[in-house]
């Protein structure tokens, strides 16, 4: 099924975490613009999306805090080529996706980031806790 939004989509973006390193380099960037506590809220957003390219690394074995500054340094340097950098579990290291064709659909990836996102907000909204009495 991949393959096949892949191919109506006519777009992909790189696997290995890029996409998620390079929104969240955009929304540290953004944050230099803005101040009070909608700065707290979209640097948590930034680290959030920072998990997936964490679990990816130490799900391979590597070195996690390594991975994601060698990925935030890639990023930074900004440019076409430094966006599509992601954790590479084969190599055991920090690559350009593209260039080692791990590819993913970019509706698939946009609409993962849309859900997560809707769930979070579901989950934050909620006013009070219900609580069991049994369970205490």
């Amino acid at each position: 099924m991949i393959v096949r939004r892949a191919i109506k989509a006519y777009a992909v973006v790189a696997g290995g975490g890029a996409i998620e390193m390079e929104l969240s380099r955009h929304l540290r960037e953004y944050l230099k613009t803005i101040t009070g506590k909608q700065q707290l809220v979209i640097n948590a957003f930034a680290k959030a999306l920072e998990v997936i390219p964490r679990t990816l690394a130490d799900n391979s074995g590597m070195d996690s805090t390594d991975t994601l500054n060698k990925l935030r340094k890639e990023h930074a340097i900004g440019g076409s080529e430094s966006m599509w950098y992601g954790v590479d579990v084969i190599n055991q290291q920090v690559e350009d996706m593209f260039k080692i064709f791990v590819w993913e659909p970019e509706n698939v990836r946009i609409n993962v980031i849309s859900a997560a996102t809707e769930a979070a907000c579901t989950i934050l909204s909620v006013d009070q806790t219900i609580k069991n009495p049994k369970s205490e």
